[in-house]
């Protein structure tokens, strides 16, 4: 098939990308290389992809309407991957527009490529933060999704509704993936895991928001990318769909950092602070809608998965 994923020097971008170069697709990757966390992290990732035959970088912008109808219009895509957004809840509450621009104009901008360039399905990011300030666990897809509390959350609420608009009007397929707490090798630095270990290998505290009195379904990025994948290639999933991708596992914060503590051989320092806006106290997936569809069957524990985190990231950092 010929792919067209977005967000490709991102850390579930790149890691989408080289699965399906391992299945022989042909990849074209979309990126604008932002600085909301370390360029160079990105331009390394990308770099793995451009080495490898059968991959197309592209830098642009989602915002910039040309530049993606172009990208898209030119290329004769089976299917169009979009996990290009302004990620990140707690910075939507300080730069909101930032949020509008990349998740909202970008989509649309998605949306109206895949219209015009006659691409029949459309994968794209949703996230576990349109759950809101829901109680009831685990999150399932029929549960309702209009209480969203950050703009973050706000704007993949108003992805899943364009979506509808666009398949209800246009036909083309629409499959949203909710995605819930990714970590792993290659991971984001803004990401609560890479915050903790790099204050620990430093030697300074952790910030523990809520006393640490938080559950999340923290997913590792093999089962991410299996789930995503499932997504990008199975047939006969209906016109608009959206599922969760999650551990179905419900962690406590605390033990995730003594799992960390472990895998490191140090001690961590905390600083125990109150919930932030636009925080959740707990997250956990009902998968059963995606592993009936997809075959999703998440499989890495924490006790798994952070180790291989841990020793990526002494390994990249030459620890």
């Amino acid at each position: 098939m010929n792919i067209f994923v977005t967000g490709s020097a991102g850390f579930i971008g790149s890691t989408l990308c080289h699965a399906l170069l391992e299945e022989g697709h042909t990849i074209t990757g979309f990126d604008n290389f932002n600085d909301y966390y370390s360029v160079q992290l990105k331009r390394d990732r990308h770099a793995l992809l451009e080495s490898r035959e059968g991959y197309t970088g592209i830098q642009g912008d989602l915002a910039d309407t040309d530049c993606v109808m172009d990208s898209i219009g030119r290329g004769r895509f089976d299917v169009v991957v979009n996990l290009a957004a302004q990620a990140g809840v707690r910075y939507s509450i300080e730069n909101p527009h930032a949020y509008q621009a990349s998740n909202s104009l970008g989509f649309l901008n998605i949306l109206e490529a895949c219209r015009h360039g006659n691409v029949p399905r459309c994968v794209y990011a949703s996230s576990s933060s349109v759950y809101g300030g829901n109680t009831k666990l685990p999150f399932s897809e029929g549960d309702r999704v209009d209480t969203p509390i950050s703009m973050y959350a706000a704007t993949k609420k108003a992805n899943e509704l364009m979506a509808h608009t666009y398949t209800h009007l246009y036909k083309f397929q629409t499959i949203g993936l909710r995605f819930f707490t990714v970590y792993g090798p290659w991971g984001r630095p803004d990401m609560a895991l890479w915050l903790f270990t790099k204050a620990m290998v430093a030697g300074e505290p952790i910030n523990v928001f809520n006393n640490g009195e938080m559950l999340r379904d923290f997913t590792y990025i093999d089962d991410i990318v299996a789930g995503t994948k499932a997504a990008v290639l199975t047939d006969g999933l209906d016109p608009y769909e959206i599922f969760n991708l999650g551990n179905h596992r419900c962690e406590k914060l605390m033990d995730m950092i003594q799992t960390l503590s472990d895998a490191l051989g140090i001690e961590p320092q905390m600083n125990m602070m109150p919930m932030q806006m636009g925080d959740v106290q707990a997250t956990h997936a009902d998968v059963k809608k995606a592993g009936e569809k997809l075959g999703f069957s998440p499989a890495t524990p924490i006790s798994e998965g952070i180790p291989k985190f841990v020793a990526w990231y002494q390994d990249y950092h030459g620890i």
